[in-house]
């Protein structure tokens, strides 16, 4: 509904028990070098429910900032590669190795 929580609370429960996750832990150290910190899911889920429940102000407010917060991270980290709206010009064209770069 339009005046409950942006996302259903499962989510935040199967978010917070993919972080959780030996494959999860893994592959997060191995990027990052750092184990991923999974509270703020089991938090947003327990605010989640707060909200449902009791419609509670405090619940609302701290699961909005935590998206917020979410979004922001997303924003921060543009890809590195600029994606192409279509195939260059001359992509039927042999490639030349030999061309003047």
């Amino acid at each position: 509904s339009a005046d409950g929580p942006p996302r259903s609370c499962d989510d935040y429960w199967f978010e917070w028990k993919h972080c959780k996750s030996i494959r999860n832990l893994f592959h997060h150290y191995y990027v990052y070098g750092e184990r991923p910190t999974c509270q703020q899911w089991k938090t947003d889920y327990k605010n989640c429910q707060e909200w449902e429940k009791s419609k509670s102000a405090l619940a609302k407010d701290s699961l909005c900032e935590s998206e917020r917060k979410r979004v922001m991270e997303k924003q921060k980290h543009e890809p590195v590669w600029k994606l192409r709206k279509s195939p260059p010009v001359d992509w039927h064209l042999p490639l030349d190795e030999n061309k003047a770069k």
